[in-house]
């Protein structure tokens, strides 16, 4: 995985990489599925959501620019796969999840697993969680209309906010959102600035400052 699915295309932050290499992913995934957790795509965890592909859990790692001092927020815990990676380099990750089912399983695997470092809340993602913010880095997986207020409020001044947005179109492009450095961007300071990773498909990011509970939520399973 750490060669074939994430050196080769490009990954080579060494802390991205130490984590990905030390996390257990088959402990994530369904029993019947372990033969599969570290090919490159995503596996079903049930509630119609996924454990993403490793790649995309490294792609958006990187781009968040995580390191040991970090204070990283993350919107959609799913099976707590990505907040153990993260927890793995950061100094103490928050993530969020709307589920409770999947909220309460993933508390108790990061638990006996002993990411310490590693809080699980059941919450609305989009609007984050202002108790312990600022964060470095917010990374969200679910896709929104549009890079919700709160979170923007919550990022520590020279923070990364990693998520996917999605046109009327239901296209979704993977974005980095920060504030621009204005003597080497020429942008007004604190002015907002967003870079494209590309392409992606993640589910929707349901909630108040997201898509409404009536859209048709996507899995690939």
């Amino acid at each position: 995985m750490l060669e074939w699915h994430l050196a080769r295309r490009g990954i080579t932050d060494a802390l991205v990489l130490g984590a990905m290499g030390s996390v257990p992913r088959e402990e994530f995934v369904r029993a019947e599925l372990r033969g599969q957790a570290y090919a490159d795509h995503p596996l079903p965890i049930g509630d119609g959501q996924t454990i993403s592909q490793p790649y995309i859990v490294a792609l958006m790692a990187q781009a968040a620019r995580v390191d040991a001092g970090s204070r990283v927020l993350e919107i959609g815990t799913g099976s707590g796969y990505a907040a153990a990676v993260l927890a793995a380099i950061a100094g103490e990750v928050w993530s969020i999840e709307r589920m409770p089912r999947l909220a309460a399983r993933a508390g108790d695997l990061l638990a006996r697993l002993g990411y310490t470092n590693a809080h699980v809340r059941l919450a609305d993602g989009t609007l984050g969680l202002a108790e312990h913010a600022p964060y470095d880095a917010i990374i969200v997986s679910a896709a929104g209309p549009a890079v919700p207020e709160a979170l923007r409020e919550q990022l520590a001044p020279t923070g990364r906010l990693v998520l996917p947005l999605e046109d009327v179109s239901g296209w979704q492009t993977l974005v980095v959102v920060h504030r621009g450095d204005p003597a080497s961007t020429g942008t007004a300071a604190g002015e907002w600035e967003h870079e494209s990773l590309g392409g992606v498909r993640f589910v929707p990011l349901i909630g108040e400052q997201g898509w409404d509970s009536e859209k048709n939520l996507w899995s690939p399973f």
